[in-house]
């Protein structure tokens, strides 16, 4: 079937299921400054934002590394009349976090916003913006399709995983609905990111690994995930190979700045193929985050392989695409076999870097599945997945991933 459109004066002639017949928007923005000392660039967004008194927005446990230190020094330097803090951010972000950080911001009499840490700490960042704006209307009660120009950001991530320094979204755990909610909107998004793989280093091995599978989980859920658009799948597919290239290589040498480096752009190119949205692995990642306080890239990393099974059938073509991302000479050979290999290049990439196995290795019960099961289903993340997933499909993957 077709249907003849006018253009210019011509007419035009689109089948109706053609991704022709209807408008996809893509879009770049965030303004990305990388590389080692990145962090002296502070001094620009504040010139260039008029910022003159920022609050710092990060987490108790960045507080006691060299990074915090680092960016500190730096931010002496650059507002020599001085900064707030706001150093309570949870591990899974959450709203009363995102009251707190406001209350700092308000007290300190702050103009602007530095978000430093992994996502956590950016997340909950980037959600204080809107309560600057909205002081008195809760995180679920946001007008977003009115929102203002926000308070200026400057997102410095120390770990390379959610890529959360150019997201337009912020993940927070809301209280009262005992689950995570995504909020999401253009105006979100920080002003300027500053990747700085010397603020990488410490990281230890553990949460190199496991953030660094979290980069890898957005890159292949968002290449699979059923949206039009090809230059966020060409982005995916080469944050795909650089982890698989450089994330056992900054697992097994920390100071490896060129491998903390190109990690730091995987996550980011990661991030930015994920406005496609993303896929099961997330919605069920997202639960066991919020209940049990799982690292978030862990729980992407337990269920990744599980869900790349269920999804192989109707995405054998695009996993065939990420093996050779990984090195397998798929020449010639079926996609569903090319899939096969991908799946396994994941669960090895997973043993070299320590990621266990398993749920129940990271402390899930076999009765807690259904529990997690209906949290993931209430998730919207699958909603994108590219096989459709009820509850119950949930429930088997958590059951195959336990």
């Amino acid at each position: 079937m077709t249907r003849n459109i006018k253009n210019d004066g011509r007419n035009l002639q689109i089948s109706a299921g053609s991704l022709m017949a209807e408008i996809s928007q893509f879009r770049f923005p965030t303004d990305i400054r990388f590389g080692a000392g990145g962090r002296s660039l502070l001094g620009e967004f504040g010139r260039k934002y008029k910022v003159s008194r920022p609050l710092l927005v990060t987490d108790s446990g960045l507080v006691k590394t060299e990074a915090f230190s680092l960016v500190e020094e730096q931010m002496k330097i650059v507002w020599p009349g001085g900064f707030t803090q706001f150093t309570d951010v949870h591990p899974n972000p959450t709203d009363v976090d995102v009251d707190c950080a406001l209350s700092a911001y308000l007290q300190g009499k702050c103009d602007g916003v530095v978000g430093l840490g992994g996502g956590s700490a950016l997340d909950a960042a980037r959600a204080l913006r809107l309560k600057v704006a909205f002081p008195d209307v809760a995180l679920m009660d946001m007008p977003f399709d009115r929102l203002p120009q926000l308070v200026p950001m400057c997102a410095i991530p120390t770990t390379a995983g959610t890529g959360s320094e150019v997201g337009r979204s912020s993940v927070i755990t809301i209280g009262k609905m005992g689950r995570k909610a995504i909020f999401g909107a253009q105006p979100l998004m920080a002003e300027m990111a500053i990747l700085d793989p010397e603020l990488t280093v410490g990281l230890p091995p553990h949460l190199t690994a496991s953030t660094g599978m979290d980069a890898m989980t957005h890159a292949i859920e968002s290449l699979v995930c059923p949206v039009f658009h090809p230059m966020c799948d060409a982005i995916a597919l080469e944050a795909i190979r650089m982890v698989w290239i450089y994330l056992p290589r900054a697992y097994s040498n920390g100071v490896d700045i060129e491998a903390r480096g190109m990690m730091q752009v995987a996550a980011a190119m990661g991030a930015v193929a994920f406005q496609k949205d993303l896929g099961a692995a997330h919605s069920l990642s997202h639960p066991l985050s919020s209940e049990f306080g799982i690292q978030h890239g862990l729980a992407n990393a337990i269920c990744l392989a599980a869900v790349m099974e269920y999804n192989k059938e109707v995405s054998a073509a695009l996993y065939a695409r990420v093996a050779q991302c990984f090195g397998v000479n798929t020449f010639g050979m079926p996609d569903i076999e090319a899939a096969d290999k991908a799946i396994e290049a994941v669960q090895d990439l997973n043993k070299r870097i320590g990621i266990p196995k398993s749920l129940r290795e990271v402390g899930i019960k076999e009765k807690q599945l259904e529990m997690l099961a209906k949290k993931a289903f209430e998730d919207p993340c699958h909603a994108s997945n590219p096989r459709v997933c009820t509850e119950q499909d949930l429930l088997m993957l958590y059951k195959e991933a336990f």
